[in-house]
């Protein structure tokens, strides 16, 4: 595939804050960017219909340019996301709006994202939320890369008349990251994703030298007290319905331990999400790489682990553990067990995602920086900006956080009822 000569200044139409001139098109609109060599075409996809012909294409892209960050944006992830987050047929909500790129045939790009409206608001946002941990573009080392970023963003806001574009937990080192800073975004929120360079060493008794003498002791001591309520055992799950079960479980106990500590999460209090990982376990059948890993004691799991692995990196997403073995440390014993699984099975990197909370940093050797991102577009987009994603959450946060736990408990307990109640027949 012949590599693209940097893009034409004259695409001037393509910069943002034009006028829109090409009305919305189902299932697609399509726009050619000269270049002085080869032309890029952009498409815009925005039907299940279209979502499903890039199978293709979009696996030999991934394979090409795809790097172990990129563990979101597989089309075998996004395919299990499509099943359970996209609206049926005729049902209002969430509308596809992946952008592609292809020269002399070939497709060089894909930016998966999706649109919405919510009252006044277009919001363009990325396909895969909330399960997605990472969002970023698939693109081909192209010499124009950056030009051909920067004119697929003006065409897909111009398409979708977006008022606000609004990416979260973008890495630091992601492809899309320099387009943001260059446009202007603002960083709504910047957390910490904290990770393991197993690399570092050979074996697992190398790496964890690393921890103190002190708490190599205290795990040994709770590896005992938990052998003593029963036998161990560590199991390893990667399709089937056995997975599924354990995956529902896995996400029970979270939910359960999010209520005890008045914690609210409204991606885990959305059953999609729950039936997202449980078919995602499951599936043989265009696997997305997801993995249920649990520590059984006396023949019945405690605590499970539901993480994804791509291109020598395993992304931890869910812990969980029965409250009743907490004392023996169970979900920390599991990690143990999880990152020495790792290095045996000869990955280069532990991820435990953001955010980096005080006992993920404790394992980690170093973090990268995951920040949301938000453009306004419109007059009623940077209200949005300002006073929602500014103002009003910043203020929820730091009200709910408080409250006396008993009373957040019972508040969050109300908040996850509702947002499980408004997405349970979603």
């Amino acid at each position: 595939m012949p590599a693209a000569a940097p893009l034409s200044a004259r695409q001037s139409h393509d910069l943002p804050g034009e006028a829109p001139s090409i009305p919305l098109s189902p299932p697609r609109s399509v726009v050619t960017v000269q270049s002085s060599a080869n032309q890029a075409k952009l498409e815009l996809i925005t039907t299940r219909a279209g979502f499903d012909a890039l199978e293709l294409p979009w696996n030999a892209l991934f394979h090409r340019a795809g790097r172990d960050t990129h563990l979101f944006q597989t089309f075998n992830w996004l395919w299990h996301w499509a099943n359970h987050f996209l609206p049926k047929s005729g049902e209002r909500g969430l509308k596809l709006a992946i952008v592609t790129a292809h020269i002399d045939g070939h497709l060089v790009m894909v930016w998966p994202l999706v649109y919405e409206r919510i009252g006044p608001i277009t919001r363009l946002s990325w396909m895969g939320e909330p399960v997605s941990q990472y969002g970023d573009v698939l693109i081909d080392d192209l010499p124009d890369k950056a030009a051909l970023l920067k004119a697929a963003w003006a065409f897909v806001v111009r398409e979708t008349r977006a008022s606000v574009f609004q990416l979260r937990k973008v890495r630091q080192d992601s492809t899309i990251a320099p387009l943001l800073e260059e446009i202007g975004a603002t960083i709504v929120t910047e957390l910490r994703a904290p990770f393991l360079d197993l690399k570092s060493a050979p074996s697992f008794a190398e790496y964890e030298k690393r921890y103190s003498s002190g708490a190599r002791r205290n795990r040994k001591r709770q590896r005992r007290r938990l052998e003593e309520r029963g036998a161990t055992e560590l199991q390893w799950y990667t399709s089937g319905t056995e997975a599924e079960a354990l995956t529902a479980e896995a996400f029970r106990l979270k939910q359960l331990w999010l209520s005890q500590r008045g914690l609210v999460s409204p991606a885990l209090a959305d059953p999609r999400t729950a039936r997202f990982f449980a078919d995602a376990a499951r599936a043989d059948v265009r696997p997305a790489g997801c993995h249920v890993l649990t520590l059984n004691s006396g023949g019945h799991p405690v605590a499970f682990e539901i993480g994804v692995r791509c291109k020598g990196r395993s992304a931890i997403h869910i812990i969980a553990y029965d409250l009743e073995f907490e004392k023996t440390a169970a979900g920390s014993l599991l990690m143990e067990d999880s990152i020495r699984r790792a290095l045996e099975d000869g990955l280069a990197v532990f991820d435990l995602l953001a955010p980096g909370d005080g006992y993920k940093l404790e394992w980690a050797d170093d973090s990268v920086v995951v920040r949301d991102w938000a453009v306004p577009l419109s007059l009623t987009g940077r209200a949005y900006s300002a006073l929602y994603l500014g103002l009003f959450r910043t203020a929820l946060k730091r009200a709910l956080d408080a409250l006396p736990v008993g009373a957040r408990r019972k508040l969050t307990d109300t908040l996850n009822a509702i947002v499980s109640r408004g997405k349970a027949t979603s």
